[in-house]
């Protein structure tokens, strides 16, 4: 009996050493020869190896990138892109929780202990009316009228899960303490959420944000933006209907009402600073002419450089509504649609970010990647310079902007997140310069080697800077030394939103259920095709006879 049970735990602390000898070990020439190193040359060993990691990932960022763009999804409709993007980060054992926020297309990814907490995010929506086949240097839409990603946000989930991924092997290894969030914009393009999750306390406990956006260069700038923040309120006037013929002195018309807000705002726009922005479509105009409107809606958005500038243009579109409703005897209520603050991006980490901007440099771009610039540029009659090849030797960025230079411009609600969290934004190279932004040009590239090769190199960009972050305590201490005593130095963060004010979650949908049923043909196989221009049979570069 003896001998059996002694027979017994042998076979038991065997077959143990078999399973965990089984499972993956760390590699004990790379963490002797880390370990044996002074600790900034430790440092630079690494975030070399995680280049070369990022660069054995290119096929990876390649489908990734390809994939988003096959989705074609409009802001708060990002479902495919969620199942497709939760479902890799799920394999690589992020847990991930879903619909944050009450924004139901969102998600929040988290993998690794204890601090730095780093949250690593982009957008993933695309733009209306703006399908456009990939490498194809004239407008030739997938399906006419369709979304497409005219903006390039389909490019920085892949940049950005690369480099978590390359980094997240080094953390496994060298059994680094700190924690990865990946976390997507969603309708940026409405500027709708990211003032939701700093509501929800989604940021609390971040220390350091990492933000990507799609660009023609290689670049991280600091301080103010230069752009406008912006509160997106939509206007619901409520009148009564009656007969158009018959009795229209019976009705009271919610139109009426929001076109004389519109020439009313449009009057007073002369009288504006020369720095606001503001715009506005008609979101709901009645039914039918022969029956009075008893609804009808107006969306603005109001855009200015500061919280007190957009405070001001704010009260005075409540001040012309409310007029409107009087001048028509109808009501007027109004719900925001979106928000962001004017962006202030972090110095120390910008800086941080730029290093290695230098070490990595601009993607090596092929004949074919140039002569497809050119024939873009060429057919937006924008100058002929093809891709860029350089990158500039200095950081950019300034504190404040003197407010005689403010010029405003577009707006982008990681600004919101930038002043409660240090922030800093990479623009990556996986678009061409020239034509107009919203637009169908701007898709052309993004499921070609030019996106593919700019995602890669913002990924080893990113990869380093992760590093850093984690093997450099005094970088985050720096970061929030000049986010609390320079950046708010002299304003703090007050939310747009109003108690009563909800994501806008039924943005797009009726879109979104006209085009999902014919942009599913379309949706990118990597099973079958290695890449989406295959798939969809397209010759790269496709230019017009005489084109470069």
């Amino acid at each position: 009996m003896r001998f059996t049970q002694l027979t017994w735990l042998t076979a038991f602390i065997a077959a143990v050493a078999l399973v965990v000898f089984a499972l993956p070990q760390p590699d004990p020439l790379a963490t002797a020869a880390a370990a044996a190193l002074p600790e900034d040359a430790r440092l630079e060993t690494l975030k070399d190896e995680a280049v070369v990691d990022v660069e054995s990932r290119r096929d990876f960022t390649q489908q990734m990138v390809d994939m988003i763009y096959s989705f074609n999804e409009l802001g708060f409709q990002e479902f495919e892109t969620q199942r497709y993007v939760t479902g890799i980060l799920e394999d690589h054992g992020f847990a991930v929780e879903r619909g944050v926020a009450g924004i139901p297309s969102a998600w929040w990814a988290t993998w690794g202990e204890g601090s730095p907490v780093i949250a690593i995010g982009t957008d993933v929506d695309g733009i209306p009316q703006a399908s456009q086949k990939p490498g194809v240097a004239y407008r030739e839409p997938l399906i006419k009228g369709g979304p497409g990603h005219g903006e390039g946000h389909n490019a920085g989930q892949a940049l950005n899960i690369t480099a978590a991924l390359a980094v997240q092997k080094i953390m496994q290894r060298e059994e680094l303490p700190g924690t990865l969030v990946i976390w997507p914009g969603i309708a940026e393009e409405q500027l709708g959420t990211k003032a939701h999750y700093v509501r929800a306390g989604l940021f609390d406990d971040v220390d350091i944000v990492l933000y990507s956006h799609v660009s023609n260069s290689m670049n991280a700038s600091w301080g103010e933006s230069g752009g406008n923040g912006l509160v997106s309120v939509e206007y619901l006037f409520e009148g009564e209907s009656a007969h158009g013929a018959g009795s229209p002195w019976d009705g009271r018309s919610a139109l009426d009402a929001v076109e004389l807000m519109n020439v009313g705002w449009n009057y007073r726009r002369e009288h504006l600073r020369i720095q606001q922005r503001s715009h506005y479509v008609i979101s709901d105009g009645g039914d039918q002419p022969n029956v009075v409107p008893p609804t009808a809606a107006v969306w603005y958005f109001f855009r200015e450089t500061d919280y007190p500038s957009i405070m001001r243009m704010w009260e005075i579109g409540n001040q012309i509504s409310e007029g409107a409703a009087m001048m028509t005897s109808t009501t007027v209520d109004s719900r925001v649609l979106g928000a962001a603050w004017p962006q202030h991006m972090n110095k120390p980490l910008a800086e941080a970010v730029h290093t290695n901007i230098l070490e990595v440099g601009m993607p090596q771009w092929s004949d074919a990647d140039q002569r497809m610039a050119k024939a873009v540029q060429k057919m937006l009659g924008a100058e002929e310079r093809g891709l860029g090849t350089e990158v500039s030797e200095e950081v950019r960025g300034r504190e404040d902007i003197p407010d005689g230079q403010r010029r405003g411009g577009g707006s982008d609600d990681i600004g919101d997140i930038s002043w409660v969290v240090p922030t800093v934004s990479l623009r990556f190279p996986s678009n061409i310069s020239g034509g107009q932004g919203h637009n169908w040009n701007k898709a052309i590239a993004m499921a070609t080697p030019i996106a593919h090769k700019g995602a890669t190199a913002g990924a080893k960009v990113y990869a380093r800077t992760l590093l850093d972050i984690l093997l450099t305590p005094e970088l985050v201490e720096n970061a929030n030394d000049y986010f609390e005593n320079v950046q708010k130095k002299d304003m703090e963060y007050t939310t747009f939103l109003r108690p009563q004010d909800e994501p806008a979650i039924w943005l797009n949908e009726e879109i979104m259920d006209t085009f999902k049923p014919q942009l599913e043909q379309y949706y990118f196989d990597p099973s079958k095709y290695d890449t989406y221009l295959e798939q969809l049979g397209i010759a790269y570069p496709t230019v017009r006879e005489g084109a470069n």
